[in-house]
């Protein structure tokens, strides 16, 4: 019975996937091309990284239907206009040729994020800003195809949001590094990272991979669509909201550049999204590698270091594990503290971040 009620379920989903993103007809491309085939679109990107056709990939077909597959089982509440993911599938079915020619036109307006302020567990709050259901689907189509193109040259050290990555793989490495003698750790706080990325430079860094002008202009639109609290819109200047799929890959593409620069200087680190530990020999090191760091951070990538809550320490200091992003117990036995709860205080908030 259970197996049966599965079945139906399934095909109830593919159903509607079919019905948000017909066919235009047998044996025709899917609607979502238009001059291509998949396999042609797939061949065209890996020919040319910076190629123009990046809109018709985010509105292609079968990318399309994963988005929206990602967005029903994450769930989340409603945006500004109340629409629930429960009503997406109705929405895109009556609306989506309307909204992929704003798309591929470049006249697509992402409305504001909803202000939801949740409780940290150390104290004070944690401000989210919950995208539409549709503006959440359309990102998520958005950090699909970055993904693609980017997660490949991200650093075998970035471990936060990224596919088969995870935070348990950040603390195997962090392990191997204390057994191979690297027993004091640089832990990097970087103060409300999230809402300080600087737009033109992130925008500056896509740039060089991507030439689609529409799709430029659509993450800017994202970046800047603003927040809606208390009825009151107020603009982005700089920032990427957290609380839509698409801030966790800005967020590395924004720090490869610093993983970079650890790979370049040959430093051992791990970094999980804006959480970054460096491992050194000796606490004169780590003070070194302290200043040095922080001075790349504050004048090449505009983002301001935590001097409160960033640390030079052996990871095992009891002082230190109350503030650290990345804690161990004496036997090695490394928690994330951060994740774990933060995973727990979204709750029904919870929009996800792709994956």
């Amino acid at each position: 019975m259970s197996t049966r009620r599965d079945s139906t379920t399934d095909k109830r989903q593919k159903s509607q996937y079919c019905l948000a993103f017909p066919e235009e007809s047998r044996g025709a491309a899917p609607m979502a091309f238009e001059g291509g085939t998949e396999s042609e679109l797939a061949k065209r990107r890996a020919e040319s990284p910076t190629s123009e056709q990046w809109m018709e990939e985010v509105c292609e077909r079968e990318n399309c239907k994963q988005a929206l597959r990602r967005v029903k089982a994450n769930k989340g509440s409603p945006g500004i206009d109340g629409i629930t993911v429960e009503k997406l599938s109705g929405h895109l079915k009556e609306h989506w040729p309307a909204i992929r020619e704003q798309l591929l036109s470049g006249t697509y307006r992402p409305q504001p994020v909803k202000r939801v302020e949740i409780p940290k567990p150390d104290g004070g709050v944690r401000k989210l800003g919950i995208p539409t259901v549709l503006d959440r689907f359309i990102q998520q189509a958005v950090m699909q195809a970055l993904q693609r193109s980017w997660d490949g040259t991200f650093s075998e050290h970035s471990y936060g949001f990224r596919p088969k990555r995870s935070a348990h793989q950040a603390v195997a490495k962090a392990q191997q590094y204390q057994a191979e003698g690297y027993r004091w750790v640089v832990d990097l706080d970087l103060e409300k990272f999230f809402d300080r990325v600087n737009h033109d430079r992130l925008l500056a860094k896509i740039a060089e991979r991507v030439s689609d002008k529409r799709l430029l202009k659509l993450i800017r639109a994202f970046l800047r669509a603003g927040v809606m609290e208390n009825g009151l819109v107020s603009p982005a200047e700089e920032g990427t909201p957290q609380g839509g799929p698409l801030s966790p890959v800005l967020s590395n593409i924004v720090l490869n550049e610093l993983d970079q620069e650890l790979e370049r200087r040959g430093h051992r680190f791990t970094r999980y999204a804006d959480d970054c530990n460096i491992y050194v020999r000796s606490r004169q090191a780590g003070e070194r590698v302290m200043r040095s760091v922080t001075r790349l951070l504050t004048t090449k990538l505009k983002l301001r270091v935590n001097r409160e809550k960033s640390a030079v320490a052996r990871p095992w200091g009891n002082s230190w594990d109350s503030a650290s992003r990345i804690t161990s117990n004496r036997r090695g036995a490394w928690r994330r503290k951060r994740w774990h709860g933060s995973r727990s205080e979204f709750g029904n908030l919870r929009v996800g971040h792709g994956g």
